[in-house]
């Protein structure tokens, strides 16, 4: 009895020594990890980046800490897409982060497991991203920069700009996918405010110059802008080519207006990136992309450019100046 009793004690002596051993031999929790993938530079976005890291520290998740971002950047060379979205995947990130549309159908085409969240995409459902904005159903969700309806509003805008104008110049790139429907609406705001349209197709940055030429030759006394992701790349040497060309012009990001463009209304990008960090941080929480609807903007922001006014012999009246949520002067 007595040698069966030390028998005991030494087992319960090992057994207590082993204990913390094996606790300690635990692998760590998996910190997360979240993949930015752009087409360009990290310079465009750093402030949005700041957006959405302090949203997510609203989820309890920080940077460095029980947090990883990975960020792969193709800094303007879109066949390098393909491979950055693959290193992602191997990475084994959590989600995966995507604006311009290119990039979105690489990461598309590199995973249908890992959930992406895209943002500011002109139309995910006609572009095939999303079987519905209800219900997207596959891997991917996120937030639209822009609604088809927004074409009627721009061309508002500058008819209140240019009250005489009647006859207004529509750049816009065939290739942009889910740009269909945005003639359909503009088609009838040009009727409602009898405007008529003058369509100027631009597949290259070498055509710039022959449509502005077109616009001017036929009699265009304003410009307006389809979402695109050429003309997102080109907005000072359009801006520049509006006025040279006598043109007022309209596009939907305010660094249009910045580059020097007349105007320039869509919208608030750091609430789309707010947005985006939230569905981000639901995902983390183990929420999935096809039961989270794909959001469309709420907040929208109208920037003019008085300089740019000035240049062209414009002057702007007083109302629109006190609607806008900034003049540059």
């Amino acid at each position: 009895m007595r040698r069966h009793a030390v028998r005991l004690l030494v087992i319960l002596a090992f057994s207590l020594l082993l204990t913390p051993l094996a606790a300690d031999a635990q692998p760590p929790a998996k910190v997360p990890q979240i993949g930015f993938l752009s087409l360009y530079s990290p310079a465009p976005a750093s402030r949005f980046f700041e957006i959405f890291q302090q949203t997510l520290r609203e989820f309890g998740y920080v940077e460095g800490e029980n947090l990883r971002l990975e960020y792969r950047w193709a800094e303007g060379r879109a066949e390098q897409l393909p491979e950055l979205a693959a290193e992602l995947v191997r990475l084994e990130v959590d989600v995966i982060v995507a604006v311009e549309t290119p990039v979105i159908f690489a990461a598309q085409q590199a995973t249908s497991a890992i959930p992406i969240v895209i943002i500011a995409v002109v139309d995910p459902v006609a572009a095939g991203l999303v079987e519905s904005i209800r219900r997207p159903e596959g891997n991917v969700t996120g937030v639209t920069g822009l609604v088809p309806q927004l074409s009627g509003k721009l061309l508002e805008l500058l008819k209140d700009a240019v009250p005489q104008v009647s006859r207004v110049g529509v750049l816009w790139n065939p290739e942009a996918r889910g740009v269909a429907r945005w003639f359909q609406e503009l088609q009838g705001a040009a009727q409602v405010l009898g405007v008529a349209l003058q369509s100027l197709e631009v597949r290259e940055s070498q055509d710039f110059e022959r449509a502005f030429e077109a616009a001017t030759k036929e009699g265009a006394g304003a410009l307006l802008m389809f979402p695109a992701l050429l003309f997102a790349r080109n907005e000072r040497r359009l801006a520049a080519l509006a006025v040279k060309s006598r043109l007022p012009a309209i596009f939907w990001r305010r660094s249009f207006a910045e580059a020097g463009g007349l105007m320039a209304y869509g919208p608030h990008f750091p609430e789309l990136w707010r947005r985006a960090a939230v569905l981000v941080g639901k995902i983390l929480k183990g929420a999935k992309p096809r039961d989270l609807p794909v959001e469309q903007p709420m907040r929208f922001e109208l920037v003019i450019n008085l300089k740019t006014a000035q240049a062209l012999g414009l002057t702007i009246p007083l109302h629109l100046l006190v609607f806008a949520d900034e003049v540059i002067r």
